[in-house]
């Protein structure tokens, strides 16, 4: 588990008064501006936020301050938005936080090894696990009850029904030969 948790992005400029679009990764997107400053990925720029409204989607419109023009709205674009992760409250049972399920081991539920989840991507039809298998291949996997059944924190990993595994059997090398077991 990190210090910081990602909240949003800046994408771009909105209007010339210096207000920001921000692509949310918080459950209630106009709540970003709740959890207190937000800062970038090295800490270094402190940024307090307003949300001014609601765009499409997961996308807000916010002002910052000290943020006062159109020029310096576009020199924030691509800006990561992180926040202290004791701002945010403990997750609900059978929630978590795509933060802490990165660096998880992807594991069948007869054992064998799949690989190492390297990020949480919501195409728009739910969540889904990219994992990165040992011989570099990514395959993904649905973020659901019936697809993982178990998310184990504390052992840093996940079970995921075999008939869920979205990769190339064929070409997919981490799948040939015999099963790697977990040993523990």
């Amino acid at each position: 588990m990190t210090d910081t948790v990602l909240l949003g992005v800046v994408i771009g400029a909105q209007g010339i008064r210096g207000e920001v679009k921000v692509k949310t990764f918080t459950g209630d997107p106009e709540a970003l501006g709740d959890y207190g400053p937000l800062q970038d990925v090295r800490g270094e720029q402190t940024f307090r936020l307003t949300v001014r409204r609601l765009a499409k989607g997961d996308v807000v419109i916010a002002s910052i301050k000290g943020i006062d023009d159109r020029n310096a709205a576009e020199a924030l674009k691509g800006t990561e938005l992180f926040v202290p992760r004791s701002a945010l409250p403990p997750a609900a049972e059978g929630e978590f936080y795509y933060a802490d399920l990165i660096g998880l081991t992807a594991i069948t539920t007869t054992g064998r090894v799949l690989g190492q989840v390297v990020a949480v991507h919501n195409y728009g039809a739910g969540d889904m696990l990219e994992v990165k298998t040992e011989g570099g291949r990514s395959a993904m996997v649905p973020f659901t009850d019936d697809a993982v059944p178990e998310v184990d924190l504390a052992e840093r990993r996940v079970l995921v029904e075999p008939a869920f595994w979205l990769g190339d059997p064929e070409t997919d090398e981490d799948r040939k030969g015999e099963d790697r077991k977990v040993e523990g």
